[in-house]
């Protein structure tokens, strides 16, 4: 099944004398902000948070800071050298994917350090243009300080989505799309499109006003489904709008 998004990087061998990085071509959707890319980003780091001392967590959050403002990164930095060469490095990777269920999986083929892997993923979002690149970090920085299990909970967090609920991958893979879907104002723009194609403001709120009158059971709404119905306008009308 085809991922939502993945990551890939270079390292040395996880014994090498010599401990170095580098990046590979990787597909990160971050439109909008955090997108698919940024969840597998901080999943990644959530995913191995545990293997982290003390002193390197301290380490990577100073990291992803600089990083996020554009500083120069003097190298080694935690042990490794960031690099563009990738000769003689052995490759892993990261995909984000639906699951059987609908939901989300990461699926690892990791043949380096949790460390590796997570550096990889603070170096790429690096990379990523100033518009994006805050509130990716930002979803790096909540799997960092992530404490629960590793479920549908973790990337509804990452995402910034209410955690308590079931959300399909859809949500994440294109959630404007699902938005506009939800609240009945058609299909999204193509990619690349400019935000003016959009519903303004004004017609977001009165299209959310109407559906959720709707849905209400006092006007006609089905009881069992009232609840999911009005918390699925409520996140469509925010994502819209944010």
């Amino acid at each position: 099944m085809e991922a939502l998004a993945e990551l890939a990087i270079y390292h040395s061998r996880p014994f090498a004398p010599t401990r170095r990085l580098a990046l590979a071509p990787s597909r990160l959707p971050v439109d909008p902000a955090p997108g698919p890319g940024g969840v597998l980003l901080g999943g990644i780091v959530a995913h191995h948070r545990n293997e982290l001392d003390e002193d390197l967590f301290e380490s990577l959050l100073k990291l992803t800071l600089q990083l996020q403002e554009g500083q120069r990164v003097v190298q080694p930095r935690m042990r490794h050298r960031f690099q563009d060469d990738q000769h003689g490095l052995t490759r892993s990777r990261a995909r984000l994917r639906r699951d059987d269920d609908g939901g989300l999986v990461i699926d690892f083929e990791n043949k380096g350090t949790g460390l590796q892997l997570m550096l990889g993923a603070v170096y790429t979002a690096g990379r990523l243009d100033p518009g994006p690149r805050r509130a990716v970090m930002d979803a790096i920085r909540k799997g960092l300080r992530w404490g629960g299990s590793l479920d549908r909970r973790l990337y509804a967090h990452l995402s910034g989505l209410d955690g308590g609920r079931e959300w399909s991958a859809d949500v994440y893979e294109d959630p404007v799309r699902w938005a506009l879907q939800t609240l009945g104002m058609g299909t999204a723009p193509d990619a690349g499109a400019a935000d003016s194609e959009l519903p303004d403001r004004k017609a977001v709120q009165r299209r959310f006003r109407d559906a959720l009158r709707a849905a209400h059971p006092d006007h006609g709404g089905a009881s069992d489904d009232a609840a999911k119905r009005i918390n699925d306008l409520t996140e469509a009308r925010r994502i819209l709008l944010s």
